[in-house]
């Protein structure tokens, strides 16, 4: 629930923005690729990388395959990081992560370490909002929006409904 005390920092118009650039991005680095790969980590992560390959696919000959990564953000060993489809072919393939928000890097890390078991061509990092509070070897790729904020502030996306669409800082 979004309140009086959250500072939106993004916009629906904002980010439909930042995402655009991301996609252009994307197949100007990767435009000798046929297809590639956007893994999504849910839920919010999914979401964008679902909006990423509609982008993408206005804009480019690209393929664009979607793959779900369900991972425990507050605990990642408890569980092992899902991916869906389960046997997504990513032998070859360029696969490029998106998050909402990139913070220490820890849900990345353990995102990172369950793709590597496939051999991939390229991996790539992407995300909304990145945080520079990096605690883990992770850095994106392409990022909508950098914002330098202290420990204890925490930044929210939200990516449904009118008044509440938007990304937040408190």
């Amino acid at each position: 629930m979004i309140t009086p005390h959250h500072n939106r920092i993004l916009d629906k118009a904002q980010i439909d923005q930042k995402l655009t650039r991301i996609a252009y991005e994307i197949y100007e680095r990767n435009f000798k690729e046929q297809d590639i790969v956007l893994g999504g980590i849910q839920p919010n992560g999914y979401t964008l990388a679902g909006i990423l390959a509609e982008k993408i696919a206005a804009i480019s000959p690209i393929r664009v395959q979607l793959l779900s990564i369900s991972v425990d953000k507050a605990y990642p060993l408890n569980m092992p990081v899902a991916l869906q489809p389960e046997q997504a072919a990513l032998e070859g393939k360029v696969v490029v992560v998106v998050d909402d928000v990139l913070n220490t890097g820890k849900t990345l890390a353990y995102t990172l370490n369950a793709l590597l078991q496939h051999n991939l061509k390229k991996l790539e990092v992407a995300t909304l909002v990145n945080r520079h509070h990096t605690l883990y070897p992770i850095a994106a790729a392409y990022t909508g929006y950098s914002l330098a904020t202290t420990l204890r502030e925490h930044v929210q996306v939200v990516l449904e409904g009118e008044e509440e669409y938007g990304a937040f800082l408190h």
